[in-house]
């Protein structure tokens, strides 16, 4: 667990420096037009999405109440895998070394 909870932080810090670094020096409406308007470009983005996307079902799974998992849904859509990290990173820690805990969180039935 000491590993995953090592990747998650260097995740989080690894995403965390990438998107200051891209809101204060890149034009995200100038690159993401550019981006779109490359077909590997689109394919890039599609995939980013469907892994956003099932990420975030294991999310709503763990999370025992809807508003809490459509914060970090929405959060998980705008600020990607820095949102996915901490997540991880958190759930690692409240799950105290208990693997079934941290994947299934308080929906757990056992």
């Amino acid at each position: 667990m000491k590993l995953a909870k090592l990747i998650a932080l260097l995740g989080v810090l690894a995403m965390g420096a990438i998107l200051v670094y891209a809101f204060t020096v890149g034009d995200f409406a100038a690159e993401g037009s550019r981006l779109t308007s490359m077909p590997w470009g689109i394919v890039s983005l599609v995939d980013l999405y469907v892994g956003f996307t099932l990420f975030s079902l294991w999310i709503a799974y763990r999370e025992p109440n809807w508003w809490r998992a459509a914060i970090w849904i929405i959060l998980m859509m705008v600020l990607g895998f820095f949102t996915g990290s901490l997540y991880t990173l958190i759930a690692l820690y409240q799950s105290d070394g208990d693997w079934e805990r941290f994947w299934h969180g308080r929906s757990r039935t056992s």
